[in-house]
């Protein structure tokens, strides 16, 4: 009997992880969940300054509920690793696909679709 409630009691709370994940990543026109010792997560920190790019980070490894909001972007997103980057409450991918769609001219006309750089005139 304690083994149910114990997997009741996980179930629940991977639902209270991915409520909060997704209502996080829906909350700035860009979010990166990162962790504050990881250099992939900075150089894309990095970038997104450096590009104006308004968006909001949380750092995995500073929050109390930190590993149970990655297992839940890990079961939502199919990825595991940080950072974990939303545009326009899309997901993106990690650094690789950040620093690729940069490298190719896709990053900021997904960055003013989603309203984090103001079009310049």
């Amino acid at each position: 009997m304690g083994s149910m409630q114990s997997s009741q009691k996980s179930k629940e709370e991977m639902e209270t992880a991915m409520n909060k994940a997704k209502e996080i990543a829906a909350s700035s026109p860009v979010f990166v969940f990162s962790k504050t010792y990881c250099g992939y997560c900075n150089r894309v920190k990095d970038l997104l300054k450096q590009l104006g790019a308004a968006h909001k980070v949380i750092e995995l490894d500073t929050e109390s509920d930190g590993g149970e909001i990655q297992a839940a972007l890990a079961e939502w997103t199919g990825q595991r690793t940080v950072p974990n980057v939303f545009i326009g409450g899309k997901h993106i991918g990690g650094c690789d696909s950040v620093l690729e769609k940069h490298r190719t001219g896709q990053l900021v006309p997904l960055l003013n679709d989603a309203g984090a750089i103001p079009l310049s005139t």
